[in-house]
């Protein structure tokens, strides 16, 4: 019943694993069958899935085993000690590897929905619960415990659905409660402000979820007592690194297109803002949450534009390659001079 009803997303595969962790699907597959690091989860067709507890779990320990640590005396350690260890071998201040909120995801057409658009998930360590909120199994309450934030669908926001993401929320001890709802009249959205209940529109609006997420982890943020807007959201790593957009600026896909120039320039200078957006200052949670919107807003506009580079420099890969390059070339020259 559990495994039909709760749902870990996102879902990593192993080639994903070894590069977010630094190991070879080798070392995981042995880490696996020797001390049972492995996988929680596997497809229809038998392929490893990794959650994102898996995933943090092999991180630490991938982290530990990089500065000396036995593989065999830490495999079966929980996340609490391997924290600790970590931060007592660490050098130069490195902190172990920030988890991301946990968010439970209750209902199942928002689960549906989450299923089709799980982009949106890349910043949480999601647990999909299809079942409506007053029917959610007691195995099940006991995995989504202590979670940061708990979203719930709701055909219509009326007094059922307040009383009923008030109780999960205290059986959870969730962070944060937010009611996803088809139809809402003014007078029942500020019955459930008043109850501490966040209220969205269903579908969800995706600048509105991003946002509802960011608080949460602006939240965890302020708690933990760190203050830099860029810890607040997790962003699309670059698609082009700076040596690369001013190699691709100076390019043109055909004669009189300057697409490949203007898209690389625009993609350096929003990544530059996203750079500069990441170090603001966090006084409050309402600041937070303003400048982790914002931030996050930038790197989705940054990836699109650079995924919209990558289109204009099909057909000239070579082109693009040999100015790389030469830019190399030129820029280890220098170097040497110096």
């Amino acid at each position: 019943m559990t495994e039909s009803v709760l749902e870990h997303r996102p879902l990593y595969a192993i080639g994903t694993v070894a590069r977010l962790t630094g190991l070879k699907p080798d070392t995981l597959r042995v880490w696996e069958r020797r001390y049972g690091l492995g996988a929680s989860q596997k497809s229809a067709s038998g392929r490893r899935q990794y959650t994102q507890g898996d995933l943090e779990h092999l991180q630490l320990v991938a982290a530990l085993v990089a500065r000396g640590a036995r593989i065999g005396e830490i495999a079966g350690a929980g996340r609490k000690t391997l924290d600790s260890l970590l931060r007592q071998v660490a050098r130069n201040g490195e902190a172990s590897p920030e988890p991301k909120i946990r968010g439970a995801f209750v209902g199942i057409p928002l689960c549906d929905w989450l299923h089709r658009h799980q982009g949106y998930l890349a910043g949480v360590d999601a647990l999909l619960v299809r079942a409506p909120a007053d029917a959610v199994p007691g195995s099940v309450c006991e995995q989504l415990k202590g979670c940061d934030v708990l979203v719930l669908f709701a055909p219509r926001l009326c007094g059922a659905a307040v009383e009923n993401a008030l109780a999960l929320r205290a059986t959870l001890g969730a962070g944060r409660a937010i009611l996803a709802c088809e139809s809402a009249g003014e007078r029942a959205e500020a019955h459930a402000r008043a109850a501490g209940l966040g209220t969205m529109p269903f579908p969800p609006e995706p600048g509105r979820l991003n946002f509802e997420l960011g608080h949460c982890a602006a939240a965890n943020v302020a708690r933990r007592g760190c203050s830099d807007v860029g810890e607040l959201v997790q962003a699309r790593p670059r698609e082009f690194s700076t040596e690369a957009l001013a190699a691709a600026g100076g390019l043109s896909h055909a004669p009189g297109c300057e697409c490949p120039r203007d898209l690389a320039r625009l993609a350096a200078s929003l990544a530059s803002f996203e750079t500069l957006s990441a170090r603001r200052s966090a006084r409050n949670w309402r600041d937070a949450a303003v400048h982790a919107r914002v931030y996050a807003f930038t790197a989705q506009a940054r990836w699109l534009v650079e995924r919209a580079l990558m289109a204009a420099l099909e057909g000239c890969e070579a082109d693009f390659a040999a100015a790389l390059a030469r830019r190399s070339t030129d820029e280890g020259s220098l170097g040497d001079a110096a």
